[in-house]
């Protein structure tokens, strides 16, 4: 019993690291995506072919690939950054790219009857943006952000390859030190606690829009 209390202390302090990837990605991304999806539905094309190429870029490589490039290749260009930074900036990216695409779609479900009764009342477009269509987008797009918060949450994992001490990680390096199986277990149920939580907090914001759907 000791000993099993040992490793999960040790793994809390993997899981501090985890959940500092996972809430500052999720607190850049979803502004970045946002701002990106408006960016690739704008009337601006070379601003709109920007936000494609960008989106195309990130969504149709590896996002391990992308740590590997942040981490390594940069530093030959002279760019080194603190291995923290390092992952921050590759998730962020990526989940961005991601996030912006599921607003594309949600602001462009919408009914362009919407805008253009926005624009008969004198609404100017950022007006009728946060006033009339993203209320509405909140509501539309919660089951598949809620879907890629699960995912980042397990996407953590992979700043292992960055050597960083992570829940993995530490779970990792206990195993081969005790040829002990128990920290993966425990690692499982850790991760499983967090998407749980996740899962139950999504399901309640998506009853509260809920209500106001017509």
């Amino acid at each position: 019993m000791e000993n099993l209390l040992h490793t999960v202390v040790l793994m809390l302090e993997g899981t501090q690291v985890t959940l500092e990837i996972f809430f500052i990605t999720l607190l850049l991304a979803l502004p970045i995506g946002l701002l990106a999806s408006l960016g690739r539905i704008s009337k601006l094309r070379p601003l709109s072919l920007l936000m494609e190429f960008y989106i195309w870029i990130m969504r149709g490589t590896p996002l391990m690939l992308q740590l590997l490039f942040v981490y390594f290749a940069l530093p030959m260009i002279g760019v080194k950054l603190p291995d923290i930074a390092a992952a921050l900036l590759a998730f962020t990216l990526n989940y961005a790219a991601y996030f912006a695409e599921i607003f594309r779609a949600g602001i462009q479900s919408i009914p362009k009857g919407q805008y253009e009764a926005a624009k008969t009342l004198g609404m100017t477009y950022p007006q009728t943006m946060r006033r009339i269509i993203l209320p509405q987008v909140i509501r539309i797009v919660l089951p598949p952000v809620s879907n890629e918060t699960i995912n980042l949450v397990k996407d953590t994992s992979l700043i292992y390859i960055l050597a960083m001490n992570d829940l993995l990680r530490v779970a990792r390096t206990i195993v081969q030190r005790e040829f002990d199986m128990t920290p993966f277990v425990v690692a499982a149920v850790f991760y499983l606690a967090m998407t749980f939580v996740l899962t139950w907090m999504f399901k309640k914001l998506e009853a509260h829009y809920g209500k106001y759907e017509n």
